[in-house]
């Protein structure tokens, strides 16, 4: 293993270490399925939970972080999720050699729930993305050095989650509410808990590594498969770590869509496995509270799968060394992006009859071309998903149309005056005599405009992941 501390390497990539060491990642991935699970499932019967939820380890980490901290610009929750490989307790079997080694982290990623809970964003932060690093509580008491450049996986192991809190902060300027810490104990239980998390293989997997043998095509995994799964790296794609990545978000956007389509979130039945089986292995702030958690499950209400995205925070290759990646200059507008968060639109003023009500999160679009310019609708979605609607395509309308028209179905009029909204000199909606109850028709017309410039949400990411992606899509 290098030396260096600026350079913290993977446990699974140093020199002579056992295969079974290398695949606690896993459990960063895993966390953000659950968190959001915890977070955003209906905990209506909070009673049945919280003797799980007591299991949960607590650490005052506002201290450590210290004053000169991000303003809270919006209404968003902001949650780090952290990896951890300890080796203590029953962790132990996984590499005692370790037991008295500082933790590492090579699993980073920011969960951001958006305002009024319609959509959620994991932002990953590469274990070796070299950056600016504060001075931070050391884990003995002390304090360490500034440096101008390191790489963000050593400020873990340096002062716990307080440091990588105080890094991520200082680099991107969004404030940080709560953090979960997971260690990777409960991996196998997790996955077997939901029954497994489909994936698709291009060709078959035979990995001496990692221990992995799989055949191509689509299956389910859990246990020690998914384990290997997630951990494998030169078994698939090219062995780079940004591969993997790719990889692991796939994963685990399949995680969310198998748990959000299944009812496990409103069944206590099969919420409560889940819950036992990640509230033994992980560790929170202490202002992360069980009754916090059911209020962001009330405004997390009714997300869906396609409202759950991951995303790599903007880097490439390090100038100064090619075995490290930096981050580019579309971080900055992405981490903006974030800060701004506007997604439902504010309220508007109370007291008129056309102020929207209904935030973007609960208004179901249909879109329909009738520009004549092929592939309009198309755009258009992607534009109304980035501001939070629900939309799918309703194909081409029957015919060119000049005017861009708003319809309506029953109990939907409401629902079309947020959409109008954001529509530039658009006209009223109207009732359509046959349209579904509940959803707005959107026809695009010759007339076009696109929609008014908003912060309403955060811009698509190229090679972003959705949670309900085909499992089959290559990145």
């Amino acid at each position: 293993m290098n030396n260096d501390p600026m350079y913290m390497e993977y446990v699974d990539d140093a020199d002579e270490q056992p295969a079974r060491r290398r695949g606690w990642r896993v459990l960063g991935w895993v966390s953000v399925g659950v968190s959001a699970v915890m977070v955003a499932g209906a905990l209506t019967s909070y009673g049945v939970y919280r003797n799980a939820l007591s299991n949960m380890a607590k650490e005052d980490v506002n201290a450590a972080i210290g004053p000169n901290r991000p303003k809270k610009l919006n209404s968003a929750m902001n949650i780090l999720i952290i990896g951890s490989d300890t080796r203590e307790g029953s962790n132990a079997k996984y590499g005692r050699r370790m037991q008295n080694e500082l933790p590492r982290s090579d699993t980073m990623i920011l969960l951001h729930l958006s305002p009024g809970g319609g959509s959620a964003l994991g932002i990953t932060f590469p274990r070796d993305l070299m950056v600016p690093l504060p001075s931070c509580r050391t884990r003995d008491g002390g304090r360490s050095a500034p440096q101008s450049r390191g790489q963000i996986n050593s400020t873990f192991t340096t002062g716990g989650a307080s440091c990588v809190i105080r890094t991520i902060e200082s680099i991107s300027q969004i404030k940080i509410d709560h953090f979960v810490e997971i260690n990777f104990t409960g991996v196998k239980q997790i996955t077997s808990a939901i029954g497994g998390v489909p994936v698709c293989l291009p060709k078959p997997v035979n990995d001496s590594k990692a221990k992995l043998r799989l055949p191509a095509g689509k299956q389910v995994l859990k246990g020690e498969k998914a384990l290997g799964y997630v951990r494998l790296r030169y078994g698939l794609g090219d062995g780079s770590d940004t591969d993997r990545i790719k990889r692991q978000q796939r994963f685990i956007g399949a995680l969310a869509n198998k748990t959000l389509s299944k009812g496990t979130l409103s069944n206590p039945s099969k919420m409560l496995p889940l819950i036992n089986a990640v509230s033994k292995s992980i560790k929170t702030d202490t202002e992360l509270t069980p009754d916090v958690m059911v209020q962001l499950a009330g405004s997390m209400q009714g997300i869906s799968s396609g409202k759950i995205r991951f995303v790599t925070a903007p880097s490439g290759p390090d100038p100064m060394d090619t075995n490290r990646v930096a981050l580019t200059q579309d971080a900055d507008p992405f981490f903006s992006s974030v800060r701004n968060d506007k997604t439902p639109p504010a309220e508007t003023k109370p007291g008129s009859k056309t102020t929207p009500k209904i935030p973007a999160t609960q208004v179901r679009v249909r879109v329909y071309n009738g520009s004549g310019i092929n592939g309009q609708a198309g755009r258009v979605m992607r534009e109304l998903e980035a501001r939070g609607f629900q939309v799918e395509l309703g194909g081409n309308a029957t015919s060119a149309t000049p005017a861009t028209k708003v319809m309506y179905g029953a109990g939907a009029d409401q629902h079309a005056l947020t959409l109008n909204g954001i529509i530039p000199d658009a006209k009223p909606p109207v009732e359509r005599a046959n349209g579904v109850p509940g959803k707005v028709d959107l026809v695009i017309g010759r007339d076009w405009p696109g929609l008014k410039n908003s912060q309403a949400g955060i811009p698509k990411q190229k090679g972003e992941v959705r949670a309900d992606d085909d499992i089959c899509k290559e990145a």
